[in-house]
């Protein structure tokens, strides 16, 4: 083979070198993207500035969607709620029952099957009477309206409080690191880790305002994902014909 000629070789040696110097206004290197290009420059905080960053988005934000699985000491829940700070609408499914609740002020509703009302399905559990499962008939599909009295008002209503799920459930423990940049419904991220990780990790978007869009709870408490930050939506209370109101207090549920 005969070699080329040294000019020969410069010229093809040059040519790279002037495609990589044209590319410098978009890369810092050649074939190294900037990480921060297009973000919103929260990426270069330190974790403890991010985590601080991604509170205040939450708490100035009039409304989100929260989903995922959230352990405690009563169970197993996966949630799927819209919220704002005047009230919420969502699921919420146990081991043994899925019920809608809606609350519009102070208003709180709860929405279940027969089942959930009889107690059928639950552990350990009889079955219901003739005249148990006739009344929970009449409540099959309906909202029923919790009375403020009734010790059940305080822990449903925690599942609709915008402000208390989120102070509650995206507390990180231990200190702060940062870790991988990534991705969390197509939108880029970088993570915030408390304790290398045991004690949560928390997703930041590195798009638009620095919201929350993920966060895995502490000792495997479950993972969250938050979305539709601002994206407001009516809430209103049911229809009469569609609501039963039990006064003071509600007929006994499997919960």
């Amino acid at each position: 083979m005969t070699p080329l000629p040294p000019a020969s070789r410069a010229r093809r040696t040059a040519l790279p070198l002037a495609l990589c110097a044209g590319l410098t206004v978009a890369l810092t290197a050649c074939g190294s993207e900037d990480p921060d290009a297009g973000t919103n420059g929260v990426g270069k905080l330190s974790a403890a500035q991010i985590e601080t960053k991604a509170r205040a988005a939450a708490d100035a934000a009039v409304s989100v969607r929260l989903s995922g699985t959230l352990v405690s000491k009563g169970g197993t829940y996966k949630l799927n709620m819209r919220l704002k700070h005047d009230g919420g609408t969502g699921s919420v499914t146990s081991k043994d029952n899925t019920f809608e609740l809606l609350r519009v002020g102070k208003a709180l509703y709860l929405k279940a099957d027969a089942g959930f009302w009889s107690g059928a399905g639950g552990k350990g559990e009889e079955e219901p009477s003739k005249t148990d499962a006739e009344a929970a008939g009449k409540l099959d599909d309906k909202y029923v309206k919790v009375p403020e009295g009734d010790p059940a008002y305080n822990q449903f209503r925690g599942f609709t409080d915008m402000d208390v799920l989120l102070e509650g459930l995206l507390g990180m423990q231990g200190g702060l690191s940062k870790g991988d940049r990534t991705q969390v419904g197509g939108v880029r991220t970088i993570k915030v880790m408390a304790g290398e990780g045991a004690g949560g990790t928390l997703d930041v978007s590195l798009e638009g305002k620095p919201y929350p869009l993920q966060f895995a709870r502490a000792g495997g408490a479950g993972v969250l994902t938050l979305g539709d930050w601002d994206r407001d939506f009516a809430l209103a209370a049911p229809e009469k014909d569609e609501t039963v109101d039990y006064g003071r207090q509600l007929p006994k549920t499997s919960d």
